[in-house]
């Protein structure tokens, strides 16, 4: 049996207005995803600062795998984690974790930030602070979205869920230019910047967000909690270890663990799917994959994070390792200016997020967010045509009009996710489709490193052994660094460090002070690995324009405009009727004008008129009780 908290009853007369504070939970709980999807980002360019901070050489064949936690371990618990915290605000209350969010992620920046171990030991204690620091993220991300659709009516959803969208996507560009200037500074404050923040939203949202959703008192699925995580970090894993070198390999994929991780992830995942169709309180309803926007709106949401999320790392290596060096940028100043340089790709999502979102609300989700992905697809074509060496104003125009198609896309996408799901469901429906976001970026990530180093595995070595002899570096030396692993040298020009001065290190002391500075200078590395870079990232944005493509045509099938109405909805006074006031509960399917009410237990599909055609095809009926 379910029932409404009793926060949820509070201003719900007819004379009173149910979304009263609308704007209010807004603007806390879009400070708490910008918060959480700046520190996704704000460690990639600070990481040089970081790892001299902690004195570690994360490019030390034994350090790759602290380097490589260190970068995507967030990542990898807030994806594991959202769904589970979506189901538990849905049992015990969405503001209550949403709060807990933020008092978990303003410790753990505290704990991060006072780090006074050195060396491996350092290191491994901000990954593990940072591990902790993600379950805070991922609370916020589970609940904010559920928080906002119970705050807002129907009609204004979109321009809500836009905001919160774009400071979410815009979040993990702003932590690039934040961490490129708080890094040189002193690195405990790329930590230390979210406490603030953190303290404060913990207590505005104590004291002023409230319940106004609906509960689902229920027990804990732990079975299906377990198996979820230990599927899905065991297939994330996999995925982060299938970059690095295996034995005389390039990269990892055909590496026994990375094979068995990956293997026994899915197979967990499967059995996770079987245990959900037999508990009586599952983690998750997999019935709501019956609600065709739903199941649409994520399968979009997923191919466009595979396309986007590998987009910020290569872009970055792009920038950092061939085009910044050869426009007179030293390596170790390449990060910052990177960030900088890509600022246009933040531009177009805060330009396009809320418009676009807006206009949803009236015209449904469907035609923006299908056009946004296609006109993605086309923005990958047009930057696989750019040179190495590119002329920076078609860059900066191709990225504000990326930004621009994603976040057209994003937010109608996000609310017509949210306005596809029963009350009850919420907090669960949003925490599935942050996991197919949070799990496509590290998908991406795998990908678009696998395409790149392909690329570069094919050509490179003999472009570096010719390049190296030529310039006096001895014939034994230069085919023993030609044929290491290009993550090397993609991972030092990530990093900011000069990729040949690291590959040779002492051995540049043998070719001469005149070559040695040509070799580790500005056009040396740039014009060596250009070619088969190239070659890579082309393939590359072949593959996100397809994933884009595809996810424009899944964002069509989503059907017309939407709005999930199986349960009681605030009543709303509309204004004034035959004598007295007329009200319309939106459980009914009523139209303005007093259309008739849909079936119940249905959901009603919304066109842009303003009519209702019956959807009993999408909506579950009895869902939840």
């Amino acid at each position: 049996m379910e029932q409404a908290h009793p926060k949820a009853t509070r201003g719900r007369t007819n004379g009173g207005d149910p979304y009263r504070g609308k704007w209010l939970t807004l603007s806390n709980t879009t400070l708490g995803v910008l918060m959480a999807m700046i520190n996704s980002s704000i460690i990639l360019i600070a990481l040089p600062d970081i790892f001299r901070g902690v004195k570690l050489n994360p490019l030390t064949p034994s350090n790759t795998q602290l380097f490589l936690w260190l970068l995507m371990g967030y990542m990898v618990v807030t994806a594991v984690l959202v769904v589970s915290f979506g189901r538990l605000g849905d049992m015990f209350g969405r503001v209550r974790m949403y709060n807990l969010g933020f008092a978990v992620f303003a410790f753990f920046s505290i704990l991060l930030s006072v780090d006074w171990m050195t060396g491996v030991a350092g290191t491994l204690w901000l990954i593990i602070m940072r591990i902790f620091q993600g379950v805070g993220g991922a609370l916020l991300f589970a609940n904010s979205s559920a928080i906002l659709t119970d705050a807002f009516p129907p009609d204004q959803r979109g321009l809500a869920l836009g905001v919160n969208q774009v400071a979410a996507i815009g979040g993990s560009f702003i932590g690039l230019i934040l961490g490129g200037l708080l890094g040189p500074v002193d690195w405990r404050l790329v930590f230390l910047v979210s406490v603030p923040i953190g303290v404060v939203g913990t207590f505005w949202a104590y004291f002023n967000l409230h319940e106004k959703g609906v509960r689902t008192p229920a027990k804990i699925d732990w079975l299906g909690n377990v198996t979820f995580a230990a599927g899905l970090v065991l297939l994330l894993v996999g995925i982060t270890y299938g970059i690095l070198p295996y034995g005389h390999n390039t990269m990892g994929w055909t590496s026994p663990k990375v094979l068995a991780m990956i293997l026994g992830g899915v197979a967990i995942l499967a059995l996770f799917g079987f245990i959900e169709t037999k508990v009586k309180d599952p983690m998750f309803r997999l019935p709501l994959f019956r609600i065709r926007a739903f199941t649409a709106g994520n399968l979009a949401t997923l191919l466009s994070a595979v396309g986007r999320g590998g987009l910020m790392f290569i872009l970055i290596i792009w920038l950092q390792g061939i085009w910044l060096p050869r426009h007179g940028y030293s390596f170790a100043n390449t990060p910052l200016w990177a960030g900088i340089y890509m600022l246009p790709l933040t531009a177009g999502f805060l330009l396009a997020g809320p418009f676009s979102g807006y206009l949803s609300d009236n015209f449904g989700a469907r035609p923006f967010a299908t056009g946004g992905m296609a006109a993605a697809a086309i923005t990958f074509v047009l930057l696989e045509l750019l040179p190495a060496d590119f002329n920076y104003v078609w860059f900066a125009l191709l990225l504000l009009a990326n930004g621009l198609a994603m976040g057209l896309f994003s937010s109608p996408n996000r609310a017509g996710i949210m306005n596809s799901l029963p009350a009850r469901q919420r907090g669960a429906g949003a925490g599935m489709t942050a996991t197919f976001q949070n799990s496509a970026m590290v998908l991406s990530i795998g990908i678009f490193f696998t395409l790149i180093i392909a690329g570069l595995s094919g050509h490179l070595p003999t472009t570096m052994y010719h390049g190296l002899v030529a310039q006096g570096v001895p014939k034994a030396t230069a085919s023993r660094v030609s044929h290491l692993p290009p993550t090397s040298a993609l991972f030092a020009a990530f990093l900011g460090y000069n990729p040949i001065r690291t590959l040779l290190g002492g051995a540049l002391a043998h070719v001469g002070s005149a070559k040695a500075a040509y070799l580790t200078g500005r056009t040396f590395f740039p014009g060596l690995i250009s070619p088969p870079f190239m070659t890579g990232l082309r393939v590359a944005f072949d593959f996100a324009a397809a994933a884009c493509a595809v996810a424009g045509v899944a964002s069509w099938f989503r059907g017309g405009k939407y709005h999930h109405t199986d349960e009681p909805e605030p009543t709303l006074t509309m204004g004034t009727g035959n004598g007295g006031p007329v009200h319309v509960t939106t459980a009914t399917g009523a139209g303005p004008a007093g259309g008739a009410a849909g079936p119940a237990g249905a959901g009603a599909r919304t066109g842009v008129n303003g009519g209702q055609q019956p959807a009993a095809n999408d909506a579950l009926h009895g869902l939840g009780r």
